[in-house]
């Protein structure tokens, strides 16, 4: 015989099954969540952790930040807090009653028990979870759109390009891996030197690396951020120092080694550098980053290269879409090297694979450098299609067309050509640079005049004048230059109101960090960017930013910094 509690209980799955299935009621019932619900953390135990600051912790759903549902959702999966979502019961209860119970009749108040234990029971949990999931969603969704951000100006650091440079991958116990790569990244030497095994050894080390130096000509100095990173830095200033009373003048720059270690531990690393083992190979990675950034870069997987927020808790597809999408369109921004390229750069290329990248080099390797754009056509595989769509990203320097190396498509090679007529100018003036002028004597010819007698757009008119005027132009040139030094500066020396250069290294939701040469980046926090009210941090900053800054505080213990932009420009 069914008792009143069996009743009950069958009531209740029937009104929880009824209201699951009533799309309307469930966005009902989780907008009111969304508007009027809290979520509530607190320590899952007593042990301290980095989600010390969430051990009791209450916010309105409504003004959860995406990085604080991240955080959190981190610090659950991995058993440090326990969250829940609390709401005003009466409330709640307000939505449930008002669809399934009839005032008046007479079995009402067994609705209403039913009800209430269906809400706590199975309605509530519910559309918690779905609450929980959608503020997932939004977070991963800004989240990967604050990676994309992030990762298109890192990508887009103006290279040093020219020179000679020491890549220098710090270490404790496997010593400081040293590579040496000529002005093209072709490795020219390599050591091991164990600066950190004492004040003899340190000295030994700095006699070595001299003799590279003065070997091969060294010029810059790329130091890997990792571990043992600061004690290198003291070194290489140390080296530079005696340098510079020899005569020689050298510099040095922190480079980050997010993903080198991927990278050299890849299989593309191990058929670039055979002959070489893993941490070598992470040093000649870290020296070709500051030559050629987006070059190197391109060879790790950019969720790797370390300029987000819980990258690692997206969803992979999603975040890998956004970012791949972000590294094609650099690379086509920037234009790559036929004759130089490696598959991996090549391979981001509209219209080119992975197959057609390395058919590319070996074709190159087989027949020796490309002397034209249109001889890419000969390479296995790469039809007309493809030859329409990567084209005009390619460049060739060697070739005796110079449209060749700018990024006018051979489809307006003729357009170029009848524009320089029209001008009263030749190739060979392209080629020494010598149309300094060209737009003002296209505005006095008339722009719209020329474009109809070329048959082309008023759009590509003004891309090919531009090109014309800088063949083998670098766009990368024209953004700030890194920052070389030639002098450390430690925690210890910093001093509140000190005013510094840094370099922005990562813009998140709260803030960016900014490295200022002291191995630790300082943290400007959002109220500390600009005079005026921002809503992120993105609209005044970008990763690669130089920026001046004023010392707030430091905290030698926790290795915090806190810094202000907006303060540095009064103290100016």
């Amino acid at each position: 015989m069914e008792t009143v509690e069996d009743a009950l209980a069958g009531a209740s799955d029937i009104i929880a099954e009824w209201i699951s299935d009533d799309p309307e009621l469930r966005k009902a019932l989780r907008r009111l969540l969304r508007e009027k619900a809290s979520l509530r953390t607190e320590a899952a135990g007593e042990e301290d952790s980095v989600y010390a600051l969430y051990y009791d912790f209450t916010q309105p759903v409504s003004r959860l930040q995406g990085y604080q549902v991240l955080a959190i959702n981190r610090g659950e999966k991995e058993k440090f807090l326990k969250v829940s979502v609390e709401i005003n019961e009466l409330v709640a209860m307000q939505t449930v009653r008002r669809a399934v119970v009839k005032p008046g009749s007479p079995a009402m108040e067994f609705v209403i028990a039913a009800a209430q234990d269906a809400w706590d029971r199975l309605i509530f949990p519910s559309v918690e979870r779905e609450l929980r999931a959608e503020l997932t969603d939004k977070a991963c969704e800004g989240a990967i759109g604050q990676f994309a951000l992030n990762l298109r100006p890192l990508l887009m650091q103006p290279p040093v390009k020219g020179k000679v440079t020491m890549g220098l991958d710090p270490g404790y116990r496997m010593g400081c891996k040293v590579a040496v790569v000529d002005p093209t990244g072709k490795v020219l030497d390599t050591a091991v030197v164990y600066p950190t095994y004492g004040e003899r050894q340190k000295q030994e080390a700095i006699r070595d690396l001299s003799r590279l130096v003065r070997r091969h000509g060294v010029e810059h100095i790329a130091i890997g951020n990792g571990t043992a990173s600061r004690e290198t830095e003291q070194m290489a200033v140390e080296l530079i120092r005696r340098e510079r009373e020899a005569g020689y003048e050298l510099s040095y720059m922190i480079v980050s080694e997010a993903g080198a270690s991927v990278y050299s531990a890849s299989e593309l690393a191990a058929k670039e550098f055979p002959q070489y083992d893993v941490n070598l190979r992470s040093a000649v990675s870290i020296a070709r980053r500051l030559q050629d950034p987006l070059a190197e870069l391109v060879k790790i997987e950019p969720k790797a290269i370390g300029v987000g927020q819980y990258q690692h808790d997206m969803p992979p597809k999603q975040l890998d879409a956004a970012l791949d999408a972000v590294v094609e369109d650099c690379v086509n921004a920037v234009g790559v090297d036929l004759n130089t390229a490696s598959p991996s750069l090549l391979q981001r290329v509209s219209g080119l694979t992975a197959a057609t990248a390395k058919n590319i080099v070996t074709y190159r390797e087989e027949n020796g450098a490309f002397a034209s754009r249109a001889q890419i056509k000969k390479v296995p595989k790469l039809g007309p299609k493809a030859f329409e769509q990567c084209a005009g990203f390619l460049r060739v320097p060697e070739s005796k067309n110079v449209l060749d190396n700018t990024a006018v498509h051979p489809e307006s090679y003729e357009a170029a050509k009848g524009l320089l007529e029209l001008t009263g100018h030749s190739l060979a003036d392209v080629k020494a640079q010598k149309l300094d002028r060209l737009s003002e004597e296209v505005r006095a010819y008339g722009e719209a005049k020329a474009a109809e007698a070329l048959g082309i757009g008023l759009p590509t008119l003004r891309d090919v004048i531009a090109e014309l005027k800088k063949p083998g132009r670098d766009l990368r040139d024209s953004l700030p230059q890194p920052i070389l030094r030639t002098d450390v500066l430690e925690l210890k020396d910093l001093k509140p109101g000190m005013v510094l250069s840094g370099t922005v290294r990562n813009v998140i939701d709260f803030g960016a960090f900014v490295d200022i040469g002291v191995h630790q980046d300082g943290l400007v926090h959002v109220s500390e960017i600009a005079d005026r009210f921002i809503r992120h941090p993105s609209e005044a900053l970008s990763v690669g930013d130089v920026v001046k800054v004023v010392v707030l505080s430091v905290d030698e213990k926790k290795k915090r910094i806190g810094l202000s932009i907006k303060q540095a420009k009064n103290a100016q």
